[in-house]
């Protein structure tokens, strides 16, 4: 089956083929729309965690850069709109604009791969700001390409039917709906499994290429199969973009008014009026109705400020929980899932039984008043945040300030010892470490046994500024091994290390994980081993002792082995494992709660925003309001990054309420606002323009006559007057 294509000004009388009535274009932009929204979101996923984890970001610039991004993905798709409508044509715009973002996420999944400047071989960047800067080139490329096509796909498909294909089209954009939140949720359960896994030439990490990669490679073959797809697409030729000509009339109306500002002007009922010396009546009355639209979005950002914290504050906050499922074990990226999955479920729920039941009970539940409640429930959302917050806080080690440092005293003689450091005095078990870090002031002074055997002064050169200190204690106390401890948990892994006090070297591994050779009384490095039951293997040349230890989410042990260590059947009794940093805790189940009341807040307030701005805007300015929700998203993410670097508030859960009580405040003026809205039927407005039209044209063409007629009147009475002077000069010459 065959229809003609319309609109395409090379080809007029191309033909393309359809199925079951839809044209086969559309199902290229479905798939391509797919492969896009999974390499978007699957990226954003574990944004945050390669910023703290990879780059070394602390939680707040970590939380910074991520908003920064997000806000500039949604302050493009005015650029592209722009773009495609006035100069390129959507094609051309989808298609340049995909190559500047696949070539953004190629370079964002080159930049995560630490071999590249890793000389050394030790697992770390040798060149941290090359990094950084790769990384930084391949979002703003990105943040270009995703916002500049998303105003160009949904509209491009569209393009694609005909008129008498109406039914066709409604259901291609709910396929299309449907194809974005596919690929958001496969992307947010694939991605951050691809990170989990170990990858590197010299040293095995946290896989950020291979989960940077595979978006990659989707939005290479989202570019790839929307070029198959050109020879059968619909491409209308630009035709102006109504953004510029609304801004046109917007700042003509401005600028008419500054210079018409003195008292002898008359006043216009709207101060747009003043723009009808050059724009038609009809598109002055339909910008009236965008900005009337437009104020109401003025509160609408502090929602998105708290909703996209998801993909932030909330991600980082499940580092600090335990995603221990049973059968399952959940990543903390991977709660990003529960949104999608809750929406699915919600969303007929609220349409087929809530709404209809407030109906029922008669109750006025209009679409402002909607917004209202879903603003409300993302405020709880934050309050339970704040709730579960407080209850980690318990469970979190304590981090010492840069003035401030922190102890850990590990005894590896055969006997108790005295210690004294500082104002701090106990005595330390044979081959045991004290359970809480001593803090202290740097300097400080250090005593062991009960004569004084040893005595120094902790300070000077670059000990001075290690803050987190391991003192191994050994036998001979004029050689004290001061180690670095890394106290840094990461979420999904348990960070061991072996301290060897045995009489010769050992090797010690853990699945694929080398701890290396440690030599008598010196400790290995921390090496990050999956959570779970772990089986380490302790050698000594051909002998070999297993030693089991169940590892928790984001914990940290010193593993001792004493010098009364042996090897046989019972090797593994004398070793001693000590906590460094506690596992966590508080079960990640305790966030579903805040997921439900964000996503319910999602349901009633963004579904319902979308469909009274729909309702209330002017049928050839649809697009404006949409780009004016998508920039109330992108103010929403700024307001995120001036309260992250501006607030100075110590406590995570402070900050949450902080953003709660912020999110109520506006909640209450959205809702003052609301209520002295008036709701407008813009086809009427335009269909009385459209009935006064030919009256006015009426009227112009019988002013014309009647000007005409003077004007002809004029010349006869001009020319009678000539013939009558002309008449009395030749009676005077007579």
């Amino acid at each position: 089956m065959t229809c003609l294509c319309k609109g395409d000004l090379k080809n007029p009388k191309q033909k393309c083929a359809t199925v079951c009535g839809y044209p086969i274009s559309i199902f290229f932009i479905v798939v391509n729309e797919f492969c896009e929204r999974f390499s978007y979101y699957g990226m954003r996923a574990v944004l945050v965690l390669y910023f703290k984890y990879f780059l070394r970001w602390d939680d707040d610039f970590a939380t910074t850069i991520y908003h920064t991004f997000v806000a500039l993905c949604y302050l493009t798709p005015i650029l592209g709109a722009i773009v495609a409508d006035s100069w390129l044509g959507k094609f051309k715009t989808i298609v340049y604009l995909s190559i500047v973002y696949a070539v953004g996420q190629v370079i964002l999944a080159v930049s995560a791969i630490h071999d590249i400047t890793d000389a050394n071989k030790d697992g770390t960047p040798d060149n941290m700001s090359f990094h950084i800067a790769l990384s930084m080139v391949g979002l703003i490329l990105i943040a270009l390409g995703t916002g500049g096509i998303k105003p160009c796909v949904a509209a491009f498909g569209g393009d694609q039917f005909q008129d008498h294909q109406e039914k066709q089209r409604s259901t291609f954009f709910s396929i299309f709906y449907l194809s974005i939140n596919a690929g958001s949720l496969l992307s947010t359960v694939i991605t951050p499994i691809l990170r989990g896994q170990e990858c590197g030439i010299h040293t095995k990490q946290k896989c950020y290429p291979l989960a940077f990669g595979v978006p990659a490679a989707l939005m290479v073959v989202a570019l790839i199969v929307f070029i198959v797809g050109s020879r059968m697409y619909n491409k209308t030729a630009p035709q102006g973009n109504i953004m510029v000509k609304v801004c046109k009339c917007i700042g003509f109306a401005v600028k008419n008014r500054f210079k018409h500002r003195a008292p002898q002007y008359p006043k216009r009922d709207h101060w747009m009026d003043w723009a009808e010396e050059k724009y038609d009546k009809l598109l002055i009355a339909q910008v009236k109705m965008v900005l009337k639209v437009l104020f109401l979005y003025i509160p609408l950002p502090m929602f998105w400020a708290l909703f996209d914290q998801q993909g932030s504050r909330w991600t980082l906050q499940a580092t600090t929980m335990d995603g221990d499922f049973g059968l399952l074990v959940i990543q903390p990226d991977q709660m990003q899932t529960v949104n999608p999955i809750l929406i699915l479920i919600l969303v007929p729920i609220v349409d087929s039984v809530l709404y209809p039941l407030i109906s029922k009970c008669k109750l006025n539940f209009t679409p402002l008043r909607r917004m209202t409640v879903g603003m409300f429930l993302a405020a709880l959302a934050f309050v339970a945040a704040a709730l579960v917050q407080i209850q980690i806080d318990k469970t979190l080690p304590t981090f010492p300030s840069s003035t401030v440092g922190q102890a850990k005293f590990i005894n590896m003689l055969n006997n108790p010892l005295p210690i004294k450091a500082g104002s701090n005095g106990f005595t330390l078990n044979a081959f045991k470490a004290n359970e809480d870090y001593l803090t202290f002031d740097k300097p400080f002074e250090l005593q062991l046994g009960v004569r004084d055997t040893y005595h120094t002064t902790i300070q000077n050169g670059t000990r001075n500024t290690i803050y987190n200190l391991c003192i191994i204690l050994s036998a001979n106390f004029s050689t004290i091994n001061l180690e670095d401890c890394f106290l840094t948990p990461c979420a999904d892994f348990s960070f061991p290390r072996f301290l060897n006090g045995f009489a010769s070297a050992l090797n010690v591994t853990v699945g694929n994980q080398d701890f290396g050779l440690i030599v008598t009384n010196n400790m290995s490095d921390y090496v990050a081993v999956p959570q779970g039951d772990a089986q380490f293997k302790i050698r000594n040349n051909a002998q070999e002792c297993v030693y089991s230890q169940k590892l928790g989410f984001g914990s940290s042990f010193t593993i001792i082995i004493p010098s009364t260590f042996a090897f046989g059947p019972n090797c593994d009794s004398s070793i001693q494992s000590v906590v460094d940093i506690r596992p966590n805790t508080i079960h990640m189940a305790w966030m579903i709660p805040q997921y439900f009341l964000i996503t319910a807040g999602e349901v009633v307030f963004s579904v319902t925003g979308l469909e009274f701005s729909y309702s209330q805007a002017p049928s050839n300015m649809k697009s404006v309001l949409q780009a004016g929700w998508l920039l109330t998203v992108a103010v929403g993410n700024i307001i995120v990054l001036i309260v992250a670097e501006a607030a100075t508030l110590s406590d995570q859960w402070a900050e949450y309420i902080l953003f709660a009580s912020l999110l109520v405040l506006v909640c209450i003026i959205f809702a003052v606002m609301a209520y002295f809205y008036t709701y407008i039927d813009p086809t009427k407005v335009e269909a009385q323009f459209a009935q006064n039209k030919p009256e006015e044209k009426k009227r112009k063409s019988l002013e014309m006559a009647c000007k005409d007629s003077f004007k002809h009147d004029k010349e006869d009475r001009r020319s009678s007057d000539s013939s009558s002077d002309e008449e009395e000069a030749k009676q005077t010459k007579i």
